[in-house]
């Protein structure tokens, strides 16, 4: 009967030790259970929910039972990148309006976030300021500023929000001052800062994230910055004029029918291009213009308005010599008569 009684009540022996052991297990699954550790990409708000259990041998046979359910919010991390997108530096000029440089605003975090942006011109380290005109949305989702299609921003009003792993182009919109010199530059930076809070990665902001849980602050301290830089192509030019004559003898007297041609030419130094280039010249009183005697780079010009460079109104001769690069010249002559 001893045998027989430690038999019977072995079992009971067995369920206790699977209840301790059952209890153990639990509580190595809560603390290891997959998911515990999480990672940027989870979306904020997400619940993360467990349910444990056990099975065990009785006389009646094998029973399972389960544990309550474990349920983990995930937390929102707030993070941020912002990064110059032009492939280099975006030349200007002395007084240039509506200077455009491109940014990308990237939330790096794992929920929906508002940022609020800032632009700064006024940074060290280099040879100008410009000033800020405006900060503009790429609303249209182009990569390209239309005017007046994409909106201008204004901080706390429409601050864009961006969602996890998303990004938004921004456009910040400078002038150049007028006293800036060939090969100048200014470095321009766009900042963004979570709405919701920034700090020392790891401070956490009760009940502030999307869905219900923390906003906790990541690795860039929920705000970042990004630098463009605007270079200066200065061109300038000179015009040197000469004169030479040639009398009704062969010489080189301004005698009443004598012929002076008159040669123009126009230097463009600095860097880039000079834009839309014309030279004109009153015909001088006390001489009259000789038809049909322009020249542009020793190829005749007609006097009439038509579609080569040349133009003479009755009082002045006038050439458009186009676009020219920094180093280059163009050369305008044309004739008058000493009557």
């Amino acid at each position: 009967m001893k045998t027989r009684h430690h038999i019977r009540s072995h079992p009971n022996i067995r369920q206790s030790g699977y209840r301790k052991a059952l209890l153990a297990s639990i509580t190595v699954a809560l603390f290891s259970m997959p998911g515990a550790a999480l990672a940027a990409g989870t979306l904020a708000g997400t619940d993360i929910q467990n349910v444990a259990s056990a099975t065990f041998d009785t006389a009646g046979g094998p029973v399972t039972i389960q544990s309550n359910t474990v349920t983990i919010k995930v937390d929102e991390l707030l993070d941020v990148t912002v990064s110059s997108i032009d492939p280099g530096d975006i030349i200007t000029s002395p007084g240039q309006t509506a200077n455009v440089q491109s940014f990308r605003v990237s939330n790096t975090g794992n929920g929906n976030e508002a940022f609020r942006l800032t632009a700064n011109v006024a940074n060290g380290g280099d040879d100008f300021d410009p000033t800020l005109q405006q900060i503009i949305l790429d609303t249209n989702n182009n990569g390209v500023f239309d005017a007046g299609v994409d909106v201008i921003y204004t901080a706390g009003a429409n601050d864009p929000v961006i969602a996890p792993d998303q990004n938004i182009t921004v456009f910040v919109i400078t002038s150049t001052p007028a006293g800036v010199v060939d090969t100048n530059r200014a470095n321009v930076s766009l900042a963004a800062a979570a709405v919701t809070g920034t700090g020392a990665p790891g401070t956490s902001f009760a009940n502030a994230g999307q869905g219900g849980g923390n906003a906790v602050v990541g690795s860039t301290g929920a705000q970042s910055s990004g630098n463009g830089f605007l270079a200066v192509q200065a061109t300038s030019v000179t015009l040197n004029k000469t004169a030479t004559i040639l009398d009704p003898f062969g010489g080189a007297r301004p005698v009443p029918g004598s012929v002076v041609t008159y040669t123009l030419i126009a230097t463009v130094s600095g860097s880039g291009v000079l834009n839309n280039l014309v030279i004109t010249d009153p015909i001088p009183a006390g001489s009259q213009y000789q038809a049909a005697s322009m020249t542009l780079e020793a190829i005749a010009l007609t006097d009439t308005a038509d579609a080569d460079a040349g133009n003479f109104n009755g009082t002045r001769i006038s050439v458009a010599a186009g676009n020219v690069p920094a180093g280059q010249t163009r050369t305008v002559t044309f004739k008058v008569l000493i009557p």
